[in-house]
């Protein structure tokens, strides 16, 4: 462990992230969010929303590291602070080219997402866009997944809004003293993704993660905690024997191919969309199931007809990855500071059936499945059997063999938490909010959600190769709805 002055240790997961990021699979996790200025704002408010986030004077530790190895750290990558920085090089002012329209604005966060975060300075950058003819402010925000996880990059970038629209002077979220603020003022969290039984996992910090969330390292350090694992054995079998029929909970050992499941390009694209959560909590209630059931759901029937639209829909029902985050405090990595902590839940999507109601069932029987498996399991074995089930995606690519061996899953869909009251910066209302989030190799497309004011806001994250038409899943998703809907009976 390097303990040189100026020098900090990087985990052993967020070393893998850094390790396994290259010019195709960049590494950062993002999020948009769209800001209708207060009354009166006049011409030049978002310029001097810009300038205020730029004169910050005091910026966060963890917006100022970057990583760094050389002789001294005996080539081990540490954290070192940044000694020449440039908060003109990470906030930036952009504006839309006409006619400003919400197409406009997601075809340009789909090329800043495309672009790694350099090594020599922090690894973040926050872009404010103006130019949306409706006159709404535009914030885009990406950090590296080295820097945080899904639910914290969430959190930043919520720790300075307030539920007060005449609050004013309110900091940037990389400025010193937001960490301590959003310790004070705990934001309200709206209607947690899934509640499993374990004690071990908290619904409220569901995370927004992707498959890389399984370094090679993670394995090795699940699996040689013995003393904790010991009581894994029976845990293990049954959950094996589930994945060897594909019935799918904790680990997927087998997913059919599908056209996401091949090599990426560095190329991104991206679409978002809102749906009021009152309309997916009334088809819950009256099916019995979850909102995550039907989130769910509304994706299996999305991904069921744009798959048939390009002929391309396997016989095999498709694999999700349903991340599921721990409690800081029980998985040894308090991730409102950086850090990861993940496990997951393999869900059977029932794709290859054709009803509505059918496949609403089929995949809240198998998120129960997950739970009943995940219940029974201390934190550290819920990493490991996490580590278990993803580590085939891991393999794959590093051997290069996307398309030779079958995937054992075949997207991510996550759910993270939010505000359930509208929130401002300094008088601007946030009027939406899109995580945006990282496809990796053989894992083409990632799908997550976040809930905000009552609605549930998709990002969508694709390849812009592989994944072509992305846009065509929010039309989707919509007609998947409305048809869960009336198959529930909802008027």
């Amino acid at each position: 462990m390097v303990s040189l002055p100026g020098f900090h240790p990087i985990d052993p997961t967020s070393t893998a992230f850094l390790l396994a990021e290259n010019r195709n699979m960049p590494m950062h996790v993002g999020g948009l969010q769209l800001f209708e200025p207060p009354a009166g704002a006049g011409p030049d408010f978002v310029r001097r929303m810009f300038e205020s986030m730029r004169d910050t004077e005091r910026i966060a530790p963890l917006f100022l590291k970057h990583p760094h190895r050389s002789v001294r750290t005996g080539g081990t990558l540490v954290w070192r602070e940044d000694e020449q920085f440039d908060i003109e090089h990470h906030v930036r002012h952009s504006a839309l080219p006409q006619p400003g329209r919400v197409r406009e604005l997601l075809e340009l966060v789909g090329r800043l997402h495309s672009t790694r975060l350099a090594w020599e300075r922090p690894l973040w950058e926050t872009h404010v866009i103006e130019g949306l003819a409706d006159g709404r402010v535009a914030m885009y925000t990406k950090l590296h997944h080295a820097l945080v996880d899904g639910i914290s990059a969430m959190r930043l970038m919520a720790s300075v809004l307030s539920s007060d629209p005449d609050r004013r002077s309110m900091p940037a979220p990389f400025a010193e003293g937001a960490a301590r603020r959003r310790r004070a003022e705990a934001e309200a969290v709206a209607d947690a993704p899934e509640s499993l039984p374990a004690a071990a996992v908290d619904a409220a910090t569901t995370a927004a993660r992707t498959l890389a969330d399984l370094p090679a390292d993670a394995v090795r350090t699940a699996l040689s905690v013995s003393a904790d694992a010991a009581g894994m054995p029976l845990a293990l079998v049954r959950t094996l024997r589930k994945g060897l029929k594909n019935e799918t909970s904790a680990v997927s050992l087998a997913a059919p191919r599908t056209i996401f499941n091949q090599s990426i390009t560095g190329a991104r694209r991206f679409a978002a969309q809102d749906w009021p959560i009152e309309r997916i909590r009334g088809v819950g209630k009256a099916s019995g199931t979850t909102i995550n059931d039907v989130v769910l759901a509304m994706c299996s029937g999305a991904m069921r007809t744009y798959l048939t639209e390009l002929d391309a829909l396997p016989e095999q029902s498709m694999v999700s990855m349903v991340p599921v985050g721990l409690k800081g405090r029980q998985a040894g990595t308090p991730s409102a500071d950086g850090g990861n902590a993940i496990g997951s839940v393999m869900v059977r999507l029932a794709t290859d059936k054709a009803d509505p109601a059918d496949r609403l069932r089929t995949i809240s029987q198998s998120m129960k499945d997950g739970k009943e498996a995940l219940s029974s399991m201390t934190p550290t074995q819920i990493v490991a059997m996490s580590a278990i089930g993803m580590a085939p995606s891991i393999v794959v690519p590093m051997l290069k063999m996307q398309g030779i061996v079958r995937p054992p899953y075949n997207l991510i869909i996550s759910n993270v938490p939010g505000p359930r009251v509208p929130h401002y910066w300094n008088g601007a209302q946030l009027v939406g909010n899109y995580p945006v989030s990282i496809p990796i190799n053989g894992m083409a497309l990632n799908i997550t959600c976040t809930s905000y004011a009552g609605n549930m806001g998709f990002g969508l994250t694709g390849c812009r190769r592989t994944v072509p038409h992305l846009q065509r899943l929010l039309t989707f998703l919509d007609d998947e709805l409305a048809a869960l809907e009336k198959a529930a009976g909802v008027s």
